[in-house]
């Protein structure tokens, strides 16, 4: 099996790879099936990122959420402290540019959302396996967040995200459920 790393840079360099075409069809694929989703319905609460570069674009779920009163939360990473924390926007007005192009919440003007509070996560990441487990970006921010966050889990991922098996630490927390575009 290959190394995290190297399953990492071959991913980043398919989905950069992918033409705009086959992104924003299979991009829409994925909003519609989270959308229509059992958990999706039954959330009040939804953690979400705001997708940068070739993530599944999550702008159009955040928008149907705002439409459905659903509330939005979206992370916040602290680095000094390796943790993630979600805050509630009603308009993407309240995010601003970080570090590394991540869309994040303007802290001073945006509610705290405690772990307790958000019934849906999705979870981002760039490979899933047939169990639920993920190899995310690589600073172990979301398995962290998991380890103490008991409510539901959803991940997105294109069809070729999803592999049979992928390495595994004891510190990984899986998904419950891996949502593909096909």
């Amino acid at each position: 099996m290959k190394p995290k790393k190297q399953l990492r840079d071959e991913m980043k360099r398919k989905l950069m790879q992918m033409n705009n075409e086959d992104y924003q069809i299979y991009s829409q694929q994925l909003q519609m099936k989270l959308l229509e989703s059992k958990e999706w319905e039954e959330a009040n609460t939804i953690g979400i990122t705001i997708s940068t570069n070739r993530e599944v674009n999550t702008k159009p779920i955040i928008e149907a959420g705002w439409k459905q009163n659903k509330r939005i939360v979206v992370p916040k990473c602290y680095p000094s402290e390796k943790k993630l924390k979600f805050y509630e926007i009603t308009s993407f007005d309240e995010v601003e540019d970080s570090f590394f192009s991540l869309k994040e919440p303007m802290v001073t003007i945006t509610p705290l959302v405690e772990k307790n509070e958000i019934d849906l996560l999705v979870v981002p990441g760039l490979i899933f396996d047939q169990r639920g487990y993920r190899i995310g970006f690589g600073g172990g921010y979301y398995d962290r967040y998991l380890k103490e966050y008991v409510n539901n889990t959803v991940s997105l991922a294109f069809n070729f995200q999803l592999l049979d098996e992928i390495p595994k630490e004891e510190f990984d927390v899986p998904i419950n459920r891996v949502i593909i575009n096909t």
